[in-house]
């Protein structure tokens, strides 16, 4: 919303209450769980509290302690999680704030009874149905409380087992009467773990179809009480957390999903080098639940639409980054949703909009510019990954165009442009990409990029173009044409080591030096070429001495390579010339796990005198051999274990 509009931010202030009174429980509702009766005890309960009601009135201006246990004033500004207080947002500063949400102090009443609570469930002398029961009442008595009693360091996490054990209809009507304050809750320390397990409990019903229409009524308060306002929320380190679940609620995803909650490096390594196809194509719905996609089209928009004049400032926030990344993943597939949100994240204004341009050439380099900021930069490999084909392309041809092997060159933009190549729909962008990046191997690997050089490789691949070229170029990028081909699987094995030595002529083996990761990827790509165009790596890989290929293979890198090497096209004879220096090493190689696949791998290359040769090593072996995890399965598999 621009101008006057535009939502303006709320100031949460909290008055922060840490009760310390630890209180027994009092012998009625002891006498009630020791015989398990379930009327007695609910009669004592209620007893027990119209006691309390009708004993110490809290008395005013009672101490209250933050987090660490410190007395504080009455009232401070919403702290960050660490005690100190949370800075203001540059865009921020002179906007005008709405009400404040008054955090009071939690009754000393209060606390005392949820502190019988805590007490009851602890001594687990409750049984299943009491204890729904029990959490129920719990929770009608927290009406009205929800935000002081969920922000409470002790008090919430005796809400979360509450929350947990209750059933539906307790649930949302915690929910729907919190709904107002869910994004102050969600952004306290301890308030955001009790929005967390709300949100589980509730995904934990959605397959009932009974229980559809409530649950969807109660994520649609609280969907549009964020929407008015999500900018705080998503810049918020608790926030963004508790945002993301309830995205994925939205969705139908588990809450704790790896692949919406952060994928790990090497898995989306593995799709970039053609190892692992991507669970992002928008079909997948092996791990889906029941969703409420029209909820999760509301949230997104929404979230979009009101801080589209802030998306500088997203672009560049980790935490909102983050919320960003999983609403594009959540959305892989539907292009109809996805065309209108990327351009927005790209800045495109309205009017370009209007007129069907997705790009606005005006703010481009500046964009471009902030991919080599770390929050964008994982953001823009969302964006690439999930981008309909006409998006992807004008990305390609009028955003990055020309400035690849800038961003290659960066430690955070090279990043975008391994999603941009991971991600080419045609040969037509790949010949675009080739042609910024297929001279700059030598560059690239220089500034330690060899994950540009592995994506492309791999991108050459998948579209069967440039592939000798490929080869050539990455051979010529770690020697000279004086030399001989001996040095190149070496040199590519020990890549940092090699482009970090400053006499490149007189560098050698590193023995005992741990071998390169992204270069061992590059030659097991390598290897999956026809025959005639790496000759020059066969070579190199067979011309290597005994030693070395023991110690490469007695490393997990290195071994990875050796069985590329010999599932490769390379002929039987250049297979058995590798395979002959490893000799007398076949047992001590089998002990180990990653070793047992190059043994394997070994045994189907060789002859018969070699294969004899190797079933004799682990014969000498085979006690120790079948007392490890991987020993029975080789010994089996070779025909040994007989």
């Amino acid at each position: 919303m621009a101008g006057n509009n535009r939502s303006k931010p709320t100031k949460y202030i909290y008055i922060s209450f840490w009760s310390t009174t630890k209180v027994s429980l009092s012998s009625s509702l002891s006498v009630a769980v020791r015989f398990q009766h379930r009327k007695l005890a609910s009669h004592c309960k209620s007893k027990l509290w119209k006691q309390m009601k009708m004993g110490k009135k809290a008395k005013k201006g009672n101490s209250g302690f933050d987090d660490n246990g410190y007395k504080k004033n009455a009232t401070s500004q919403v702290t960050d999680g660490t005690g100190k207080f949370k800075k203001s947002f540059k865009h921020h500063q002179n906007s005008d704030s709405q009400a404040p949400v008054i955090r009071k102090q939690v009754e000393p009443e209060t606390a005392k009874y949820f502190s019988e609570i805590a007490n009851l469930f602890e001594s687990q002398g409750v049984d299943v149905e009491e204890r729904s029961v029990i959490c129920g009442n719990a929770l009608e008595e927290a009406r009205g409380k929800e935000f002081e009693l969920a922000t409470d360091y002790i008090i919430s996490n005796t809400l979360q087992t509450l929350l947990d054990g209750c059933n539906l209809d307790n649930l949302c009507s915690f929910l729907r009467g919190c709904a107002n304050i869910i994004p102050a809750i969600a952004m306290d320390r301890s308030g955001s773990h009790v929005a967390e397990t709300a949100f589980k409990s509730l995904a934990r019903h959605v397959q009932d179809t009974e229980a559809y229409t409530i649950i969807e009524e109660t994520l649609k308060m609280i969907c549009k009480v964020i929407v008015v306002n999500p900018l705080d929320l998503m810049c918020n380190c608790y926030g963004s957390h508790v945002l993301r679940s309830l995205l994925c609620l939205c969705k139908g995803v588990p809450l704790d999903s790896p692949e919406f909650h952060g994928a790990k490096g090497s898995k989306v390594l593995a799709e970039r080098l053609n190892l692992k196809v991507s669970h992002l194509d928008g079909n997948d719905s092996q791990h889906l639940q029941q969703g409420f996609p029209s909820l999760l089209k509301f949230l997104v928009s929404g979230m979009m639409n009101c801080t589209k004049e802030d998306m500088k400032t997203l672009q560049v926030d980790q935490y909102s980054s983050l919320v960003l990344q999983t609403a594009l993943k959540l959305l892989g597939g539907n292009d109809q949703e996805l065309l209108h949100i990327i351009p927005v994240l790209l800045g495109c204004n309205k009017e370009n909009l209007a007129e069907g341009k997705f790009i606005d050439m005006i703010i481009a380099g500046e964009t471009v510019e902030s991919m080599k900021e770390p929050a964008f930069s994982h953001l823009m490999e969302v964006i690439l990954e999930v981008a309909p084909e006409s998006l992807y392309n004008n990305m390609l041809t009028k955003l990055l165009k020309n400035s690849l092997f800038e961003l290659s060159s960066h430690p955070c933009g090279n990043f975008v442009v391994q999603a941009l190549i991971s991600h080419a729909r045609t040969k037509d962008q790949m010949e675009l990409i080739w042609e910024e990046l297929g001279l700059k191997f030598a560059d690239l690997l220089r500034m330690g990029r060899s994950g540009v050089i592995a994506s492309l490789i791999a991108a050459c691949q998948r579209f069967q173009t440039h592939e000798y070229k490929c080869c050539e170029a990455l051979a010529t990028a770690v020697g000279s044409k004086n030399e001989t081909s001996k040095f190149i699987v070496p040199r590519i094995l020990f890549l940092d080591s090699y482009f970090s030595y400053d006499d490149k002529s007189s560098w050698s083996w590193p023995g005992g030096a741990k071998m390169h990761v992204m270069g061992s990827l590059i030659l097991q790509a390598i290897f999956k070429f026809q025959s005639e165009w790496i000759q020059p790596y066969i070579l190199s890989i067979t011309s290597m001495d005994a030693e070395h290929v023991l110690e490469a293979a007695q490393d997990a890198r290195g071994a990875r390579v050796i069985e590329a090497f010999l599932a490769s096209d390379a002929s039987t004879k250049q297979k058995r010339r590798l395979v002959v220096k490893l000799r007398g090493h076949f047992g001590e190689l089998a002990m180990n796990l990653s070793g047992s696949f190059t043994v394997e791998r070994c045994f189907n290359a060789g002859n018969l005198s070699l294969r004899e040769a190797i079933a004799s090593e682990l014969l000498a072996v085979r006690t120790e051999l079948s007392k490890t995890k991987q020993g029975p399965h080789l010994l089996r598999t070779l025909d040994i274990d007989r």
